[in-house]
């Protein structure tokens, strides 16, 4: 299928195990476009953050910071066939978990020096935010089976889950599609990933637009 010139950057987003690295690297290889995947294995602060969050939250979160910073101004170093992009975050998400996570005086040191970086960040064509459940969240940390998170509780995905929803429900930045994805599957279900194409990639789209699998079908 031909892919619209105006969406040429994609950024997928979603809580931890909603399937944002997945539908990333799906996309990309259907659209013939660039990855471009969050490292978060090469920050060295996670897994003790996972252990001992309120010692290790600022380390882990300036870490993120800066790393992302990095990659972000790589973004448009594209190569002249390459005329797409999929990534699997978007810079702003970077906030949710410090609002989460630092302490008051962290925070203000980490705003500071947001301020001077947030402005030369491209922004996307198109954010597809993965709306998910705990229940499936769980479910899915579960099943990949990294070692760092085998200490991740229910409450703090409760938690992640509602600031994502609160960021999302007022995100403004870009064109916005919230998927509800817990009512379907498309890594292992071929109809349910191309109905999910067909909504990205639908013409005359609302600047945020909702797809609900279930009241669709």
């Amino acid at each position: 299928m031909p892919f619209p010139a105006d969406i040429r950057y994609i950024a997928i987003e979603g809580v931890i195990g909603a399937g944002k690295t997945t539908l990333a690297r799906m996309l990309s290889e259907k659209m013939g476009a660039r990855l471009v995947l969050e490292q978060f294995e090469e920050n060295p602060f996670l897994p003790k953050f996972y252990e001992d969050p309120d010692h290790y939250a600022f380390q882990t979160q300036i870490f993120f910071l800066l790393s992302r910073y990095r990659q972000q101004q790589e973004l448009f170093q594209v190569d002249l066939f390459q005329s797409h992009l999929v990534s699997d975050y978007i810079f702003e998400k970077d906030k949710i978990f410090a609002y989460l996570t630092l302490q008051d005086e962290e925070l203000k040191l980490y705003e500071s020096l947001l301020t001077t970086i947030e402005k030369s960040i491209p922004q996307p064509d198109l954010v597809i935010y993965l709306q998910s459940n705990v229940e499936r969240l769980m479910e899915n940390i579960k099943l990949r089976g990294r070692k760092m998170e085998e200490k991740m509780s229910e409450e703090y995905i409760q938690e992640l889950n509602e600031a994502y929803n609160y960021f999302f429900f007022r995100y403004k930045s870009a064109p916005l599609l919230i998927v509800k994805s817990s009512e379907i599957d498309f890594v292992r279900n071929k109809q349910d990933f191309d109905d999910l194409v067909e909504q990205i990639f639908r013409p005359n789209k609302a600047p945020v637009e909702y797809y609900n699998p279930v009241s669709r079908k």
